[in-house]
């Protein structure tokens, strides 16, 4: 049985699914390099150790083919950089006789990049055949890519069925997301605070319903949070609200009260007459909220109570923000969370911070390194605490963690 740590790899050709799904301005420069160097680590083993590395990745939503703003040629310079100088080649397809080519002529240290593997609608489809001629390229396969995990895609699930069980496994930032997780699903420290944030219940329902079985706390801020206030009968202007939600809303508030579990609403928000970043905003309880005025942030004392909460937890999880803090009048509530949640885990707390916005947020006020760790993926991650099983670990069921 063989795991990435105690797997030789001099002279191997390692075929790695990475998430290189970066964005790029109108000039095609990357905007954020985290997805690139949180592979790094898997990438320069593999390098150290004498093998050569093929990396598959996608980029963007690509319909129609081969369209130049989703070539990954783009990032080739970037990698370089990343890699310090490394030899990095570029295959201009993801299969066929020039990736068969430039793949075996590969020397021990260097790289080939291939081209986006989503110019095929076989990736997405799954289809097996595209996932066979992708195998042909390499030795051994390592799935490195948490952010494309609950996809059942060709390069990310169907092509582990192309190589023996101990040639299949899973990169450093796989088994180290695979693990983060597990800790908080299944080992987690008590209190247990969930942190669920972003504009709508529907979007959280299935992860609100599974936390219900294991946390001792959730905190909802965001959008969200207005719906569970309209449900109780509150007032709360013209503040986002899924009417055909409440009813839900008042289900998950019984259930977590049948079991014991503190749902924590903001009770005051910074409210706005426009969603817009000249809005003029002053701040009330967010169960009575002025017609004509939107809630579009957490108060004071919404702050000083989730404060309080997160700062005598030892697990935390974090998934979504507290209001929009893209627009700087309405970050104070998702900073201020960010802060609450580095200081907890100075304190000893494990935390976990996932999906995009949160991940965003953290980057955005300097946090990530006081956190205990930071997810790479963001659907991924919301459909594992979903407790639903991802394809792309299923594909390496034989693989252990680290």
């Amino acid at each position: 049985m063989s795991t990435f740590s105690s797997y030789s790899f001099k002279g191997k050709k390692v075929l790695i699914r990475v998430d290189f799904n970066v964005p790029l301005n109108d000039q095609f420069e990357i905007t954020d390099d985290t997805r690139m160097t949180a592979t790094l680590p898997t990438i320069k083993k593999i390098l150290e150790e004498g093998g050569s590395v093929i990396l598959m990745s996608h980029l963007g939503r690509p319909k129609t083919g081969p369209e130049d703003k989703f070539s990954l040629h783009h990032i080739v310079y970037h990698l370089v950089k990343l890699l310090n100088g490394a030899t990095v080649k570029f295959a201009n397809d993801c299969i066929g006789a020039e990736a068969l080519e430039k793949s075996a002529a590969l020397k021990p240290g260097e790289v080939l990049l291939l081209e986006n593997v989503r110019f095929y609608k076989e990736e997405e489809k799954g289809d097996r055949a595209f996932a066979e001629k992708l195998s042909k390229l390499g030795d051994v396969y390592v799935n490195d890519a948490f952010g494309t995990a609950h996809r059942a895609h060709a390069s990310t699930a169907i092509i582990a069925d192309f190589f023996p069980a101990d040639k299949k496994m899973f990169g450093l930032l796989m088994n180290a997301e695979v693990a983060s997780a597990e800790k908080v699903l299944h080992a987690a420290e008590k209190p247990f605070t969930a942190i669920i944030g972003g504009a709508k219940v529907s979007d959280k329902i299935l992860i609100i319903e599974n936390l219900l079985e294991r946390a001792t706390d959730i905190i909802i801020g965001g959008g969200m949070a207005y719906t569970f206030w309209k449900a109780q009968g509150k007032v709360i202007g013209n503040s986002l609200c899924e009417d055909d939600r409440m009813p839900l809303a008042l289900e998950i508030l019984a259930k977590a009260k049948s079991k014991g579990v503190h749902i924590h609403l903001p009770i005051d928000s910074t409210i706005a007459d426009k969603f817009a970043p000249d809005a003029q905003t002053t701040n009330c309880e967010s169960f009575g909220i002025p017609s004509g005025w939107m809630g579009l942030d957490i108060g004071q004392k919404a702050i000083a109570d989730f404060k309080e909460v997160i700062l005598k937890s030892k697990t935390i999880l974090w998934n979504g923000p507290m209001g929009v803090f893209e627009m700087e009048k309405f970050q104070n509530g998702t900073k201020s969370i960010a802060l609450a949640v580095a200081e907890a885990t100075t304190k000893g707390a494990f935390s976990l911070v996932g999906g995009g916005d949160s991940v965003a947020a953290i980057n955005k006020f300097n946090l990530s390194e006081k956190v205990s760790y930071v997810s790479t993926g963001g659907g991924a991650m919301l459909e594992y605490f979903e407790g639903k099983e991802l394809p792309g670990i299923a594909a390496i069921k034989n693989s252990q963690l680290v």
